[in-house]
């Protein structure tokens, strides 16, 4: 699924998906609201939105999308510079790409994003952790890695068995142990932390 605000941008990206057998183009929009609306109708896997999206712009959408059981894994594509690749994250997006770079990109991107894998290429996750992994109870670090798989609040509460105010008791606990703010953050922390060589907490350490 496709929103931008630029006429040109939207038929380019959509002429581009609809060409490559690996995709399915199911709606495209010019505002964050059309996205909104098509979601809530129309499922899709993944999401490419401009972080600029009249009216409500990327970060609130993807706020509103937070909330929502199954909503799509977002890609923002946008202009390189700044920290709006930073603010994606920190907003929940799955993956950034920069609207200059090859169209070749944001596919990838988008294959990597609907395989589970978040794609920063302009932020190294590592600055995010101060090593805390050892501090995570058990539980915490069984969440951890749930949390990585993408599961909601209510996915984990049933994966795991608790309730979903337990599930946020937990999540809070494990925000502050690794020095991240939401659940991006979190899962950015799992995967560079699995590429530095370390692992979560298991039964037997």
């Amino acid at each position: 699924m496709l929103a931008d605000g630029n006429p040109l941008v939207l038929s380019a990206l959509s002429e581009v998906f609809e060409r490559d057998p690996r995709f399915s183009l199911v709606a495209t929009s010019a505002t964050a609201e059309g996205f909104l609306a098509t979601v809530m109708r129309v499922p899709s896997q993944v999401g490419i939105i401009d972080w600029n999206l009249p009216l409500l712009g990327g970060a609130r959408l993807l706020e509103v999308l937070r909330e929502q059981d199954h909503a799509p894994r977002i890609v923002v594509y946008a202009d390189e510079g700044g920290d709006t690749h930073r603010a994606a994250m920190g907003a929940g997006a799955a993956g950034f790409v920069a609207r200059n770079g090859p169209v070749e990109t944001l596919l990838e991107t988008c294959i990597a994003v609907a395989a589970g894998n978040m794609v920063f290429p302009y932020l190294d996750v590592r600055e995010l952790q101060r090593d805390p992994i050892q501090s995570l109870s058990r539980r915490e670090a069984i969440m951890l890695e749930a949390l990585s798989k993408g599961l909601t609040n209510r996915e984990l509460s049933k994966e795991l068995g608790i309730s979903t105010n337990t599930v946020k008791f937990h999540l809070s606990n494990l925000y502050d142990k690794l020095s991240v703010k939401n659940r991006a953050q979190a899962i950015a922390f799992y995967y560079s932390s699995r590429l530095a060589g370390r692992r979560p907490v298991s039964d037997g350490d």
